[in-house]
Protein backbone atom coordinates (compact mmCIF):
# COMPACT_ATOMS: atom_id res chain seq x y z
CA UNK A 1 0.00 0.00 0.00
CA UNK A 2 1.38 3.39 -0.83
CA UNK A 3 2.08 5.46 1.71
CA UNK A 4 0.30 8.72 2.20
CA UNK A 5 1.83 12.22 2.10
CA UNK A 6 1.88 15.47 4.16
CA UNK A 7 -0.75 15.53 6.88
CA UNK A 8 -2.22 12.21 6.09
CA UNK A 9 0.94 10.28 7.87
CA UNK A 10 -0.33 12.05 11.06
CA UNK A 11 2.14 13.17 14.15
CA UNK A 12 4.84 10.82 12.55
CA UNK A 13 5.55 13.71 9.85
CA UNK A 14 5.94 16.46 12.34
CA UNK A 15 8.41 14.24 15.05
CA UNK A 16 12.39 13.73 13.37
CA UNK A 17 13.93 11.14 13.38
CA UNK A 18 16.84 12.00 14.55
CA UNK A 19 19.68 14.65 14.85
CA UNK A 20 20.57 17.61 17.17
CA UNK A 21 18.81 20.11 18.41
CA UNK A 22 18.32 23.27 16.57
CA UNK A 23 15.69 25.74 15.69
CA UNK A 24 13.65 23.65 12.89
CA UNK A 25 13.61 20.24 13.08
CA UNK A 26 15.70 18.69 16.18
CA UNK A 27 14.68 18.72 19.42
CA UNK A 28 15.17 22.44 20.97
CA UNK A 29 14.66 23.55 24.75
CA UNK A 30 12.44 26.71 25.03
CA UNK A 31 11.12 28.39 27.98
CA UNK A 32 7.87 27.19 29.58
CA UNK A 33 6.07 30.81 29.89
CA UNK A 34 7.22 31.04 25.80
CA UNK A 35 4.68 29.11 24.83
CA UNK A 36 1.09 29.80 24.06
CA UNK A 37 -2.01 27.78 23.75
CA UNK A 38 -3.61 26.37 20.35
CA UNK A 39 -6.21 28.85 19.88
CA UNK A 40 -7.47 25.98 18.07
CA UNK A 41 -7.32 23.21 19.89
CA UNK A 42 -10.62 20.97 20.31
CA UNK A 43 -10.11 19.73 23.36
CA UNK A 44 -11.66 21.80 26.01
CA UNK A 45 -11.56 19.94 29.15
CA UNK A 46 -8.36 18.00 31.06
CA UNK A 47 -9.34 15.72 33.84
CA UNK A 48 -7.99 17.34 37.53
CA UNK A 49 -6.59 13.90 38.48
CA UNK A 50 -4.70 12.85 34.76
CA UNK A 51 -3.07 16.72 34.77
CA UNK A 52 -1.80 15.54 38.63
CA UNK A 53 -1.03 12.88 37.64
CA UNK A 54 1.12 13.35 34.94
CA UNK A 55 2.78 16.18 36.42
CA UNK A 56 3.75 14.00 39.27
CA UNK A 57 5.70 11.56 37.04
CA UNK A 58 7.34 14.75 35.12
CA UNK A 59 8.54 16.04 38.49
CA UNK A 60 10.39 12.53 38.80
CA UNK A 61 11.48 11.40 35.08
CA UNK A 62 10.99 14.54 33.48
CA UNK A 63 9.25 14.94 29.88
CA UNK A 64 9.96 11.82 27.30
CA UNK A 65 8.24 12.78 24.61
CA UNK A 66 8.62 16.52 22.97
CA UNK A 67 6.24 19.30 22.41
CA UNK A 68 5.59 20.14 18.74
CA UNK A 69 5.12 23.97 18.38
CA UNK A 70 5.01 26.68 16.04
CA UNK A 71 6.85 30.21 15.74
CA UNK A 72 4.65 32.60 17.03
CA UNK A 73 5.59 36.18 17.40
CA UNK A 74 8.32 38.43 19.83
CA UNK A 75 10.14 34.45 20.43
CA UNK A 76 6.81 32.68 21.62
CA UNK A 77 5.46 29.72 20.47
CA UNK A 78 1.95 28.44 19.42
CA UNK A 79 1.60 24.59 20.89
CA UNK A 80 0.64 22.35 18.02
CA UNK A 81 0.76 18.80 20.19
CA UNK A 82 1.41 18.21 23.63
CA UNK A 83 -1.43 20.42 25.41
CA UNK A 84 -1.85 17.87 28.29
CA UNK A 85 2.10 17.91 28.66
CA UNK A 86 2.44 21.43 28.65
CA UNK A 87 -0.25 21.84 31.37
CA UNK A 88 1.41 19.04 33.23
CA UNK A 89 5.06 20.86 32.95
CA UNK A 90 3.71 24.24 34.26
CA UNK A 91 2.02 22.39 37.25
CA UNK A 92 5.51 20.39 37.93
CA UNK A 93 7.20 24.03 37.75
CA UNK A 94 9.14 23.20 34.97
CA UNK A 95 11.16 26.13 33.66
CA UNK A 96 11.96 24.78 30.35
CA UNK A 97 10.64 21.97 27.98
CA UNK A 98 11.76 19.79 24.76
CA UNK A 99 10.15 21.00 22.16
CA UNK A 100 9.93 20.51 17.73
CA UNK A 101 9.21 23.50 16.35
CA UNK A 102 7.36 23.59 12.75
CA UNK A 103 5.90 25.81 10.97
CA UNK A 104 2.25 25.72 10.46
CA UNK A 105 -0.54 27.37 8.90
CA UNK A 106 -3.79 27.96 10.93
CA UNK A 107 -5.62 24.96 9.19
CA UNK A 108 -2.11 22.88 10.05
CA UNK A 109 -2.47 23.74 13.67
CA UNK A 110 -6.31 22.76 13.75
CA UNK A 111 -5.48 19.64 11.97
CA UNK A 112 -2.59 18.05 13.81
CA UNK A 113 -4.03 18.98 17.20
CA UNK A 114 -7.25 17.27 15.75
CA UNK A 115 -5.06 14.23 14.63
CA UNK A 116 -3.33 13.81 18.05
CA UNK A 117 -6.39 14.33 19.96
CA UNK A 118 -8.14 11.95 18.06
CA UNK A 119 -4.73 9.08 17.79
CA UNK A 120 -4.84 9.43 21.99
CA UNK A 121 -9.13 9.17 22.07
CA UNK A 122 -8.30 12.41 24.11
CA UNK A 123 -11.28 13.82 23.05
CA UNK A 124 -15.21 14.01 23.81
CA UNK A 125 -17.42 13.39 21.09
CA UNK A 126 -18.64 16.89 20.37
CA UNK A 127 -15.02 18.30 20.81
CA UNK A 128 -14.19 16.38 17.61
CA UNK A 129 -17.72 17.32 15.83
CA UNK A 130 -16.91 20.56 16.60
CA UNK A 131 -13.19 20.21 15.18
CA UNK A 132 -14.80 18.63 11.99
CA UNK A 133 -17.08 21.52 11.71
CA UNK A 134 -14.36 23.89 11.90
CA UNK A 135 -12.05 21.75 8.98
CA UNK A 136 -15.27 22.02 6.43
CA UNK A 137 -17.09 25.51 7.10
CA UNK A 138 -13.70 27.07 7.90
CA UNK A 139 -10.90 25.82 5.44
CA UNK A 140 -13.76 24.53 2.49
CA UNK A 141 -12.19 20.49 3.20
CA UNK A 142 -14.65 17.99 2.52
CA UNK A 143 -15.73 15.04 4.48
CA UNK A 144 -14.07 12.78 2.82
CA UNK A 145 -11.10 14.95 3.36
CA UNK A 146 -11.07 15.25 6.56
CA UNK A 147 -12.36 11.74 7.52
CA UNK A 148 -8.33 10.74 5.65
CA UNK A 149 -6.92 13.16 7.56
CA UNK A 150 -7.95 11.70 11.30
CA UNK A 151 -8.07 7.68 9.90
CA UNK A 152 -11.51 7.31 10.26
CA UNK A 153 -14.58 6.34 7.36
CA UNK A 154 -16.50 9.07 6.20
CA UNK A 155 -19.40 7.73 7.60
CA UNK A 156 -18.05 8.27 11.05
CA UNK A 157 -17.13 11.69 10.51
CA UNK A 158 -20.84 12.54 8.96
CA UNK A 159 -22.44 10.80 12.02
CA UNK A 160 -19.94 12.72 14.40
CA UNK A 161 -21.03 15.52 13.09
CA UNK A 162 -24.40 15.27 13.11
CA UNK A 163 -24.36 15.23 17.42
CA UNK A 164 -24.21 19.53 16.52
CA UNK A 165 -27.62 19.32 15.72
CA UNK A 166 -28.43 17.68 19.08
CA UNK A 167 -30.38 19.85 21.86
CA UNK A 168 -27.12 22.09 24.11
CA UNK A 169 -28.75 19.78 26.99
CA UNK A 170 -27.94 16.65 25.14
CA UNK A 171 -24.65 17.75 23.72
CA UNK A 172 -23.70 18.93 27.62
CA UNK A 173 -24.89 15.42 29.01
CA UNK A 174 -22.51 13.83 25.99
CA UNK A 175 -19.33 16.00 27.11
CA UNK A 176 -19.73 15.31 30.72
CA UNK A 177 -19.77 11.40 30.32
CA UNK A 178 -23.81 10.91 31.34
CA UNK A 179 -24.87 9.28 28.06
CA UNK A 180 -22.87 8.02 25.13
CA UNK A 181 -22.24 9.23 21.10
CA UNK A 182 -25.30 6.37 20.68
CA UNK A 183 -27.46 7.51 23.24
CA UNK A 184 -27.61 11.34 21.60
CA UNK A 185 -27.86 9.96 17.64
CA UNK A 186 -30.82 8.17 19.01
CA UNK A 187 -32.33 11.59 20.17
CA UNK A 188 -32.10 13.43 17.11
CA UNK A 189 -34.27 11.46 15.51
CA UNK A 190 -36.83 14.11 17.84
CA UNK A 191 -36.87 17.29 16.30
CA UNK A 192 -37.20 19.80 18.96
CA UNK A 193 -35.29 20.44 21.63
CA UNK A 194 -37.73 20.29 24.19
CA UNK A 195 -38.38 16.65 23.04
CA UNK A 196 -35.36 15.57 23.04
CA UNK A 197 -34.02 17.04 26.88
CA UNK A 198 -37.75 15.40 27.73
CA UNK A 199 -36.30 12.12 26.45
CA UNK A 200 -33.24 12.15 27.96
CA UNK A 201 -34.54 12.97 31.09
CA UNK A 202 -35.87 9.40 31.33
CA UNK A 203 -32.59 7.98 29.00
CA UNK A 204 -31.10 9.47 32.72
CA UNK A 205 -33.80 8.42 35.02
CA UNK A 206 -34.57 4.88 34.08
CA UNK A 207 -30.18 3.84 32.64
CA UNK A 208 -31.92 3.20 29.43
CA UNK A 209 -29.32 1.65 26.76
CA UNK A 210 -28.98 3.34 23.64
CA UNK A 211 -31.48 0.30 21.62
CA UNK A 212 -33.90 1.50 24.71
CA UNK A 213 -33.43 5.19 24.10
CA UNK A 214 -33.81 4.44 20.01
CA UNK A 215 -37.28 2.72 21.30
CA UNK A 216 -38.13 6.00 22.91
CA UNK A 217 -37.62 8.30 20.34
CA UNK A 218 -39.67 6.34 17.45
CA UNK A 219 -42.15 6.02 20.08
CA UNK A 220 -42.43 10.25 21.61
CA UNK A 221 -41.64 10.73 17.53
CA UNK A 222 -45.40 9.44 16.95
CA UNK A 223 -43.43 6.16 14.87
CA UNK A 224 -44.99 2.48 14.97
CA UNK A 225 -42.96 0.10 15.24
CA UNK A 226 -42.46 -2.43 11.98
CA UNK A 227 -45.21 -5.13 12.21
CA UNK A 228 -44.30 -8.15 10.98
CA UNK A 229 -44.97 -9.38 7.49
CA UNK A 230 -47.48 -12.03 7.25
CA UNK A 231 -46.72 -15.42 5.69
CA UNK A 232 -47.53 -15.81 1.70
CA UNK A 233 -50.62 -18.28 1.90
CA UNK A 234 -50.46 -21.47 0.65
CA UNK A 235 -52.23 -21.03 -3.32
CA UNK A 236 -53.77 -24.15 -2.80
CA UNK A 237 -55.61 -23.45 0.42
CA UNK A 238 -56.69 -20.31 -1.48
CA UNK A 239 -58.30 -22.50 -4.43
CA UNK A 240 -60.36 -24.37 -2.43
CA UNK A 241 -61.66 -21.47 0.13
CA UNK A 242 -62.77 -20.29 -3.32
CA UNK A 243 -64.30 -23.65 -4.41
CA UNK A 244 -66.33 -24.26 -0.93
CA UNK A 245 -67.76 -20.47 -1.65
CA UNK A 246 -68.83 -21.08 -4.74
CA UNK A 247 -70.55 -24.31 -3.91
CA UNK A 248 -71.83 -23.43 -0.48
CA UNK A 249 -72.74 -19.61 -1.32
CA UNK A 250 -71.35 -18.16 1.79
CA UNK A 251 -67.86 -16.98 3.60
CA UNK A 252 -65.39 -19.56 4.13
CA UNK A 253 -62.22 -19.48 5.81
CA UNK A 254 -59.48 -22.58 5.92
CA UNK A 255 -56.81 -22.55 8.06
CA UNK A 256 -54.34 -25.74 7.04
CA UNK A 257 -51.56 -26.94 8.81
CA UNK A 258 -48.63 -29.57 9.25
CA UNK A 259 -51.03 -31.97 11.18
CA UNK A 260 -55.02 -31.14 10.54
CA UNK A 261 -56.50 -27.41 10.66
CA UNK A 262 -59.71 -25.55 10.66
CA UNK A 263 -62.71 -25.28 8.58
CA UNK A 264 -65.12 -22.97 9.30
CA UNK A 265 -68.24 -21.93 7.25
CA UNK A 266 -70.11 -18.19 7.90
CA UNK A 267 -73.76 -17.98 8.14
CA UNK A 268 -75.85 -15.04 8.78
CA UNK A 269 -79.46 -16.37 9.68
CA UNK A 270 -81.14 -19.31 10.18
CA UNK A 271 -82.48 -20.06 6.66
CA UNK A 272 -78.54 -19.54 5.80
CA UNK A 273 -77.96 -22.30 8.02
CA UNK A 274 -80.87 -24.33 6.92
CA UNK A 275 -79.64 -24.26 3.33
CA UNK A 276 -76.22 -25.12 4.20
CA UNK A 277 -77.29 -28.32 5.89
CA UNK A 278 -79.72 -29.05 3.29
CA UNK A 279 -76.38 -29.46 0.84
CA UNK A 280 -73.75 -30.66 3.26
CA UNK A 281 -75.94 -33.74 4.78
Amino acid sequence: MPQRSGLGKGLDALIPGGGTASSDGGVAQVAVDSIQRNPRQPRQALKETELEELAMSIREHGIIQPLIVAPAVNGTFTLIAGERRWQAARRAGLKSVPVVIRHASDQQLLELALIENVQRADLNPIEEAEAFHHLIKEFGLSQESVAARVGKSRVAVTNTLRLLDAASAVKQAVVDGKITEGHARALLALHSAKAQEAALRSILNLDLSVRQAEQLARKLGGQKPASKRKPSRNPNVSDIERRLRASLGTKVSLKHGKKGGALTIYYYSDEELDALLEKIL
